[in-house]
C-alpha cells in the first residue's frame, strides 16, 4: 500500500514534443537533428508518429493524464501540408485528452510557408506559431544560409495574422558574423515593428559538427556580444516584452507554456526521430523519472517497428534529477518556489540546500520566503551556477 505522502502526491504536468527532422537546406550554424531532403515522406512519417504515441500510451502512468501543450519542432514542420498536420493532430486528440486551454505550437520558417498553409494549420488546431526569422538584415540572412529574405519574413507574419494567429513567437539571433552594435539594435527594432507577442533572442554560437565550426566566420568579441545582449533586453522591455527566461521575452500572459513546463521540470513525451522524453511515475516504492530517446536518424525511425522506436529508457538518479532540475529551473528570470523541487522529483529539498546557500553567499542566487531566483550576476554566469549542482 502506498504511504499517505505518496498517495497524495501529484504528478508533474505533461506535455508532448513532436520532431519533424527535415528541412529544405541545412543552415551552417545548426546542430539540431535536421536533414535536408527534397521530398520528405511526411505522410508516412506522421503514421509512424501516431504508432509511436500508441506505444507510449501502453504505460499506465500516461493513459489517464491530460496534455497541457504540444510543440511541433524540427527541422521545418511547416513543410507539412495542412491535411497532413490535420491527420497528426486529429490522431493525437483521438488518443489523449487535451486541457481546454491547450497550447499547440508549430515551428515555421518564412521560406517554407504560405498563407494557405498557415490557415490550414490554424484550422487543424495549431494556435501558436514560432517563426524562424533570425534576422531582418538581407546580408546577415545570406551569411546565415537562410532561404528567406526580409520581405518573406514580414510576409510570413502578415500571413499568420490573416490566418487568425494572435500568438506569435519570432526567433532572432545576435552576435552574427561581422555584426555591429547598431546593426543588432536595428534588427531588434525591425522585429518589434512586427508587434509580435513573443521574441526568442539568443546569441549565435559555434556548435561542434556544424559548417560554421569547420569554417568559423568572424563574430563580435565577447564584450560586444554582451553589450548587444544587454541593449536588446532593454529595447524589448521598453516595448512591453518582459524577460522571463534567459532568451525568452513575452507580453503579459504570452509566455510559452510548453517551454515553461520544461523549465519547471514537468513531464513530456517525445515523438519522432531523436526526440527525448521524461515521464514520472509514482508507485508504492516511491518516485521514478524515466528518460527516453527515440531512433535518431529519420531513415532508422521510419524503418523501425513501433516497439523498437525507443532506443533507450533509463531512470534518472537522485543526482541526475538534482542537476537537470537546476539546469532548467535556474533559467527562469523570476526563479522558482523551493517546493517545486520536491513536487517534480519527489526528492527532499535538502539535496539543494547546501549548494543554494553557497550560491547565495557568492551573490549568484537569492532565497527569500521559500523563493529561489538567480541574481543578475547569476544570470550572467548561468553555466557556472548550474555546474555547482552537477
Amino acid at each position: 500500500m502506498a504511504t499517505p505522502a505518496l498517495a497524495s502526491a501529484v504528478l508533474p504536468p505533461l506535455a508532448l514534443y513532436i520532431h519533424l527532422p527535415w528541412c529544405v537546406r541545412k543552415c551552417p550554424y545548426c546542430d539540431f537533428n535536421s536533414h535536408a531532403h527534397p521530398a520528405p515522406p511526411l505522410e508516412r512519417y506522421i503514421q509512424h508518429l501516431l504508432a509511436d504515441l500508441d506505444v507510449e500510451l501502453q504505460q499506465p502512468v500516461i493513459t489517464s493524464r491530460q496534455l497541457i501543450s504540444i510543440f511541433i519542432g524540427g527541422g521545418t514542420p511547416s513543410l507539412c501540408a495542412g491535411a497532413t498536420m490535420q491527420t497528426l493532430l486529429d490522431g493525437i486528440r483521438a488518443r489523449m485528452t487535451l486541457v481546454p486551454e491547450v497550447e499547440i505550437t508549430l515551428e515555421a520558417n518564412p521560406g517554407a510557408a504560405d498563407a494557405r498553409r498557415f490557415a490550414a494549420y490554424r484550422a487543424a488546431g495549431v494556435n501558436r506559431l514560432s517563426i524562424g526569422v533570425q534576422s531582418l538584415s538581407a546580408p546577415q540572412l545570406r551569411r546565415l544560409g537562410r532561404i528567406h529574405d526580409p520581405a518573406q519574413a514580414r510576409a510570413a507574419v502578415a500571413a499568420a495574422r490573416s490566418a487568425g494567429f494572435d500568438n506569435l513567437n519570432l526567433d532572432l539571433m545576435f552576435a552574427l558574423p561581422e555584426q555591429t552594435l547598431a546593426e543588432a539594435a536595428a534588427d531588434i527594432e525591425a522585429v518589434l515593428a512586427l508587434e509580435t507577442e513573443h521574441v526568442s533572442y539568443y546569441q549565435l554560437t559555434l556548435e561542434p559538427d556544424t559548417a560554421f565550426a569547420t569554417r568559423p566566420p568572424l563574430l563580435p568579441d565577447a564584450d560586444v556580444a554582451a553589450e548587444m545582449a544587454q541593449h536588446g533586453r532593454e529595447l524589448l522591455a521598453l516595448a512591453g516584452l518582459a524577460q522571463y527566461e534567459v532568451s525568452a521575452f513575452a507580453r503579459p500572459q504570452r509566455q510559452c507554456r510548453h517551454n515553461c513546463n520544461y523549465w519547471r521540470f514537468g513531464d513530456y513525451l517525445g515523438l519522432g526521430a531523436g526526440a527525448h522524453g521524461k515521464v514520472t511515475e509514482i508507485t508504492a516504492s516511491g518516485w521514478r523519472s524515466w528518460r527516453t530517446l527515440k531512433q535518431p536518424l529519420p531513415e532508422a525511425y521510419l524503418a523501425a517497428a513501433p516497439p523498437a522506436l525507443t532506443v533507450s529508457r533509463s531512470a534518472l538518479s537522485a543526482d541526475e534529477c538534482r542537476c537537470e532540475f537546476a539546469l532548467n529551473a535556474l533559467r527562469l528570470t523570476d526563479g522558482f518556489d523551493a517546493a517545486l523541487f520536491a513536487q517534480t522529483t519527489g526528492l527532499p529539498l535538502a539535496l539543494l540546500t547546501a549548494t543554494v546557500t553557497e550560491a547565495v553567499r557568492d551573490g549568484l542566487l537569492t532565497w527569500h520566503d521559500n523563493w529561489i531566483a538567480p541574481t543578475a550576476h547569476g544570470r550572467d554566469f548561468l553555466d557556472d551556477l548550474v555546474c555547482r549542482f552537477a
